[in-house]
């Protein structure tokens, strides 16, 4: 037997079963709210982010077309 097993390795009622019992519930409950804390964090940094990619596009057509900066064509 390989090490590492262990002597109850797959008998029922030893093995992980998510979402089983009362600790299963548990991680559920752990698993939602960090999906709901992600999500939240999304919703919030989204329109920063966009913010941030517009600047940077406008940013870079000013400096191109108008003042002749940056890399010539």
């Amino acid at each position: 037997m390989p090490r590492g097993m262990g002597r109850g390795y797959g008998r029922p009622g030893y093995g992980f079963y998510p979402f089983g019992g009362a600790y299963g519930l548990i991680d559920l409950l752990f698993l939602v709210g960090i999906l709901y804390f992600m999500f939240k964090l999304f919703v919030v940094a989204f329109p920063y982010a966009l913010g941030l990619a517009a600047l940077l596009v406008l940013r870079s057509f000013l400096r191109s077309h108008f003042w002749g900066w940056g890399r010539p064509f």
